[in-house]
């Protein structure tokens, strides 16, 4: 079966050109997966989610172009290890680019596939330097990491509190509602307490 999946980012888009393109190659219009969501996750577009669940094993995929599918290429390479685990193939049209579910069987499927895989790991990887370097920047300037902790005078509140539950007769919600201190913070004052 041919399937079609088109998406755009913004209300003011069109998607007609893409849907014409679908059609174009034999998709009709009952198999089109359509949406309207930003390109940088695939998490929460529900087209896309419902495409990969209805698709089948011999099934062909249609896509216009590979950023339609995914922009960052670690979700490409995730999103095509579902579809080519289950047996489906994907086109991308304009890239002319088909990637089969015999990708095992293809080697020049498989050079490009596993392209995408080492770019997907050099992607993350270059994100995880990005991400150490700022922290080290902003621990040289002299700036506090983390969530910003509670203040002082709110957990010792909030450990009176819990100390005098007894006559209060105040749960730990309450508690925690009344002062805006986590449970978690509550807990580990006390046993530190207690230590």
């Amino acid at each position: 079966m041919k399937l079609g999946y088109a998406r755009v980012s913004t209300v003011g888009q069109d998607l007609e050109t893409q849907q014409e393109k679908l059609l174009s190659v034999g998709v009709v219009s009952d198999n089109l997966f359509i949406e309207k969501k930003t390109g940088t996750t695939t998490r929460n577009r529900k087209a896309l989610q419902e495409l990969i669940k209805h698709s089948r094993e011999g099934d062909i995929v249609y896509i216009t172009k590979i950023d339609r599918l995914a922009r960052s290429i670690i979700d490409l390479n995730n999103v095509m290890g579902e579809f080519l685990q289950k047996g489906v193939t994907v086109v991308f049209i304009d890239n002319n680019m088909t990637f089969g579910a015999d990708v095992e069987s293809n080697p020049m499927q498989k050079l490009l596939f596993n392209v995408l895989g080492a770019f997907a790991e050099f992607e993350r990887d270059m994100i995880v330097n990005r991400t150490t370097e700022g922290k080290i920047r902003a621990k040289q300037a002299g700036k506090k990491l983390g969530r910003k902790g509670q203040p002082e005078e709110q957990i010792k509140k909030a450990i009176q509190l819990m100390d005098n539950r007894d006559t209060n007769k105040l749960s730990v919600s309450d508690i925690v509602k009344m002062t805006g201190v986590p449970k978690a913070t509550i807990y580990k004052k006390i046993s530190s307490k207690i230590d």
